[in-house]
């Protein structure tokens, strides 16, 4: 939690700033029943209706002036709080940028969502309260039994024995209620990721009729939620009705012995009047730092989750820095594609219990076009997800250029490469802006290439407004084809040295994924490409082929040459072809 306080760091001034005004304002307070004493015992008593008036006239400066301390304070505390909170999710969203597929998949995304959202927001309630609060209260609290000391020591004693029980009541509530608070949040995360998978999947929910099941596992899971924060509510719901038995059953004896002082003549009825009042005083500022300190546990223990997000480093390392300009060549500088080579190549995701790829070896020529098939779950999008270093070799090399992946500075390495993922994602904003997320300075014109090499020309140009068409978020407002032929053409726009399609044209028609082949085919730039496919049409042009069956490099070469002898290969091809003895047509 240490390392979260350089975040607010730059609100020093308002951090010193805050609780000074508190405090002025706190003593401000104080003098106020010392006022109303002589305002009592010299005015009323002695019918002094100036005195009254005079005094009278004291208080409401005292009530202005604190006013004015107290606006002040919060201006401070909110604008220190809400900085704060805005630097912590400033730095927190840069740093799960760093982390790599391991670290997010380890995590998971509803986690972090929590993080960003929930946890923040708490952390910037506690330290707005923290600033306010947590000095003034305390302040009040000895101040108001030290002016008691000044009115009468014996009455006094009274604030001595009731201030330790309040404090041991607060502090023991707090004690017990901060690692629930931990409890709880965990439970939410729970909740959330629930939520998040229902939302993201209600079609399949539906299809397969499983409202009713995943409505009984959300209740469960809410209602685990709802009893942990229902049970912490009740712990820290105790410390208002256990403070203010304790305080009024000292005021009744305050006034008992108060009586028998007066009535000996060793105190005067303004005086208990302003040990009263400064006993109720307590009484609130004891509410108001409980209440602060029920915030701040939270604060702390939302606080801890996010600095554990914080402690996490990240797998991925870039290569020295001495050596970036040497490892890679400029975007200039590059003309086409440029070699990739798997060295005995072993990856295992984190967390599980064997290997996903095992000694893979081979080497695609710059330029060529390598095409990757296999079963499901026979490794083929982990097999090129190591090209651009989402994740990293358990064993073996990757060589991009003839260099260790690793040796490169990631920024340089992935700018020199295109991906286009499974999942064709698509965000909220024009075509254009979404195009240009390939290349930031595409003109319209390399736009317009890229589209075409894509297939996707026409698909722009059924749209109003053209490049301007609006896009949803996720691309909820165009077909499954339509998104993947925008996400081919993002990555061609910035002509990389290396195009990775991974399962990229799966909801292409035959005759569209076809040309858009022929198209990759003449590009000007000759990237070497991967293209991973469940197909055999779609690979089967390809300079290589790589066959791979439960991570394993079950053979590698032409499609002529795997038809005639690779069984896993031929077994894909006959099943697509029914047995026919010829090739599809591309």
């Amino acid at each position: 939690m240490k390392n979260l306080v350089t975040y607010i760091k730059e609100y020093s001034k308002e951090c010193v700033l805050g609780p000074l005004f508190k405090l002025l304002e706190a003593c401000f307070d104080l003098i106020v029943p010392l006022v109303m004493a002589g305002i009592i015992d010299n005015g009323i008593a002695g019918n002094d209706k100036g005195y009254v008036f005079r005094f009278g006239g004291v208080l409401v400066l005292l009530a202005i002036v604190g006013l004015t301390c107290s606006i002040t304070a919060q201006y401070f505390a909110a604008k220190a709080a809400v900085g704060f909170a805005a630097n912590v999710r400033h730095a927190l969203f840069a740093h799960i940028e760093s982390l790599s597929y391991s670290e997010m998949d380890t995590i998971g995304t509803s986690t972090l969502i929590t993080r960003m959202t929930s946890d923040i927001n708490q952390m910037q309630s506690g330290v707005n309260m923290a600033l306010r609060l947590f000095l003034r209260s305390p302040f009040i609290v000895f101040g108001a039994a030290i002016m008691a000391f000044t009115i009468d020591v014996k009455a006094a004693l009274i604030f001595v024995v009731v201030i330790p029980l309040l404090a041991i009541v607060v502090y023991g509530i707090m004690f017990i209620s901060m690692p629930m608070y931990k409890r709880v949040q965990a439970e939410l995360d729970k909740v959330l990721g629930r939520t998040r998978q229902n939302l993201t999947g209600v079609r399949v929910i539906r299809a397969f009729n499983k409202e009713d099941s995943e409505k009984k596992n959300f209740c469960e899971e809410n209602q685990e939620l709802t009893r942990l924060q229902m049970l912490v509510g009740r712990i820290s719901a105790l410390t208002n009705p256990v403070t203010y038995v304790m305080i009024n059953v000292a005021l009744v004896v305050l006034l008992w012995v108060g009586a028998i002082r007066i009535n000996a003549g060793s105190l005067t009825q303004g005086q208990v009047v302003a040990l009263i009042n400064y006993m109720s005083q307590i009484l609130v500022e004891l509410i108001k730092l409980a209440n602060t300190i029920v915030l701040s546990t939270k604060a702390v223990a939302c606080a801890n989750r996010v600095s554990s997000v914080f402690d996490i480093k990240s797998s991925l390392t870039s290569g020295d820095d001495n050596e970036k300009e040497a490892v890679m060549l400029s975007k200039d500088e590059s003309s086409g594609g440029v070699s990739v080579c798997f060295k005995h190549v072993s990856m295992k995701y984190a967390g599980a219990g064997e290997e996903s790829l095992n000694d893979i070896d081979f080497k695609a020529e710059a330029g060529s076009t390598i095409g990757v098939i296999g079963g499901t779950g026979s490794g083929k999008s982990s097999l090129v997800n190591l090209i651009p270093r989402f994740y990293d070799v358990s064993e073996g090399q990757v060589l991009v250029d003839g260099r260790d992946v690793r040796e490169y500075d990631l920024t340089e390495l992935r700018e020199r490469i295109g991906v286009v993922p499974q999942k064709a994602v698509l965000f909220h904003g024009t075509i254009r802006e979404n195009i240009c997320w390939g290349n930031n300075d595409a003109t319209d014109e390399e736009i317009i290439k890229a589209l075409r090499s894509a297939q996707a020309l026409e698909v722009v140009a059924g749209k109003e407004g053209k490049l301007d068409y609006m896009i949803e978020q996720g691309g909820r407002n165009l077909s499954g084809g339509q998104r993947q032929r925008l996400t081919i053409a993002r990555a061609l726009v910035r002509k990389p040295s290396i195009l990775i399609l991974d399962d990229s044209s799966s909801a292409l028609d035959f005759a569209t994924d076809a040309k858009l082949r022929k198209s990759l085919q003449e590009l000007d730039y000759k990237p070497t490409v991967f293209i991973v496919s469940q197909r055999t049409s779609s690979i089967q042009h390809a300079d290589m082929i790589l066959v791979l069956d439960d991570g394993k490099l079950v053979g590698k070469g032409t499609h002529e040459e795997l038809v005639q002898n690779c069984d896993v290969y031929k077994e894909i091809y006959m099943s697509q072809f029914k047995g026919e003895g010829k090739e599809a047509d591309a």
